[in-house]
């Protein structure tokens, strides 16, 4: 027996908002690779769920149902954006930091080079 288009949208976004409870998860534990894999799924969730949105009527309680499982899905989805925010910012900093690391080494290379070289001969303390 086939399922209304009703009850398939409203188990659609159902199905949605346990992704993103899940991704949401993975992004608090810093997961971020098994984000981006369950992030594919949710995108073509998402999409099937768009087309089945058009054919299906609410009644007056699958519109409430269906407005609350969006909301959710839409706070998570927020805090996953935040998170990835977050990493995003902290990767800039490591990139910043490796930067500045890779200039010095390439300005003072030699001479702190020269500087470890004469420490290993002589021992800790001498230039």
């Amino acid at each position: 027996m086939a399922m209304s288009p009703t009850r398939a949208v409203l188990d659609g976004y159902t199905r949605l908002r346990q992704q993103v409870s899940v991704m949401l998860e993975l992004a608090r534990a810093g997961e971020w690779d098994a984000l981006i894999e369950r992030q594919s799924g949710y995108l073509q969730l998402a999409d099937h769920l768009r087309q089945l949105d058009k054919e299906a009527v609410l009644d007056d309680d699958g519109k409430q149902c269906k407005a609350a499982l969006l909301e959710a899905i839409l706070a998570d989805d927020l805090e996953i954006r935040e998170q990835l925010m977050a990493r995003r910012s902290e990767l800039g900093q490591l990139m910043d930091t490796s930067r500045r690391q890779r200039d010095l080494h390439r300005s003072y290379g030699k001479q702190a080079a020269s500087v470890v070289d004469a420490s290993d001969k002589f021992g800790p303390g001498t230039p």
